[in-house]
């Protein structure tokens, strides 16, 4: 069925001025087809502010939470590792310069069969941070807990686990921190290559700063003698071992 033009012109002006629809008389057919597209632009309008009002969970933290969590991970900086401090070295490495190192071990390692080197990245990163949280939730110890505290080990995983609890509520919960806790137990359990080939590079990394450590600490002739002394035996039980 045609429709004139002064029907179309008149359904355009309601629609730019609907205060003049009431003076306007449509045909029944147009009344109901108007009313229908009326009703759909209500139900439009209502579902698009809906959509608007619901606020789900984000898969990223908020601002507020991201920062409050990142100053919480400054502790890392800061904290030395208690090994070195024991021992006398002067400025030792934080553990962040220790899980850092280690980041940088899973990053150019070769790729291996089986193995995520991503993911190795991932838990090199996260798996001291729960040190950072521990000398927060529990003021009377070190955050880096080394053997020689005589600390049972179950006892030290309790602490890590309480504290990696404290920094995810502090991260506000959802998807990040739930990969974080996952990561973090993945490492602490050796549940996988990726934790297996992690937990070779936490040795290697200590062990290459100890050779560090070794090899810059010495001021004299004698205390250079005496380090190159232990290196080399060092080095001839590992051909030993070899053979």
């Amino acid at each position: 069925m045609g429709v004139s033009r002064p029907f179309c012109k008149s359904i355009l002006l309601s629609s730019i001025y609907p205060s003049t629809a009431a003076s306007l008389r449509f045909p029944s057919s147009l009344r109901r087809g108007s009313f229908f597209m009326a009703s759909l632009s209500s139900k439009n309008d209502s579902s698009s502010s809906s959509s608007e009002c619901k606020n789900p969970q984000s898969d990223t933290p908020s601002p507020s939470s991201a920062i409050d969590f990142l100053s919480l991970c400054h502790r890392l900086k800061i904290t030395k590792r208690t090994g070195w401090v024991r021992r006398g070295i002067e400025n030792p490495e934080s553990i962040s310069d220790h899980m850092y190192r280690m980041g940088i071990m899973a990053l150019i390692t070769a790729d291996i069969p089986g193995v995520n080197r991503d993911r190795c990245i991932k838990l090199a990163i996260v798996h001291d941070i729960a040190e950072g949280g521990i000398s927060h939730a529990f003021d009377a110890i070190v955050g880096d807990i080394a053997p020689s505290d005589g600390i049972p080990k179950a006892e030290k995983s309790r602490r890590e686990r309480e504290a990696l609890e404290h920094m995810c509520k502090l991260l506000g919960g959802g998807p990040r921190a739930e990969e974080l806790s996952e990561l973090w137990m993945e490492y602490e359990e050796n549940l996988t290559l990726e934790a297996k080939l992690v937990k070779d590079f936490d040795k290697i990394e200590m062990i290459l700063q100890a050779l560090e450590y070794e090899s810059g600490k010495f001021q004299t002739d004698v205390g250079k003698a005496w380090a190159a002394e232990i290196i080399s035996r060092r080095r001839q039980r590992k051909v030993g071992s070899a053979e």
